[in-house]
């Protein structure tokens, strides 16, 4: 995976249920899925690889936009500076850590890193 400083890098999408959101995405596109525990699922060979949360609330907005930077903890600083919020501070999954943040705007996007 190319990984590049402040790229959109991941796209992930809620869904009530994982089985059924798989189905349609592997009928309808052709996609390819890794589930990871019983409640995440990404996808792969759709252009842009993303992933589907288990998520038993009303949807909203259901996609959540995905940028990589190799340093959390500077870029973390660059959007507090920069007047964004931060709505879940860095934490660790499967594969890496990241954190999510509000832009000005009010939209919600998130960092990660492998490192």
């Amino acid at each position: 995976m190319n990984t590049n400083d402040n790229h959109i890098n991941y796209v992930e999408f809620k869904a009530k249920d994982l089985e059924e959101i798989k189905e349609f995405y592997i009928k309808a596109f052709g996609w390819t899925f890794t589930d990871y525990g019983p409640t995440y699922t990404a996808f792969s060979n759709s252009g842009l690889d993303g992933g589907f949360e288990k998520f038993e609330d009303e949807i909203m907005n259901g996609a959540l936009v995905v940028l990589y930077h190799e340093n959390l903890e500077s870029v973390k600083d660059a959007v507090i500076q920069s007047k964004g919020r931060i709505s879940k501070d860095i934490f660790s999954f499967p594969g890496g850590r990241r954190f999510h943040f509000v832009d000005p705007a009010g939209n919600e996007l998130a960092i990660w890193s492998d490192n």
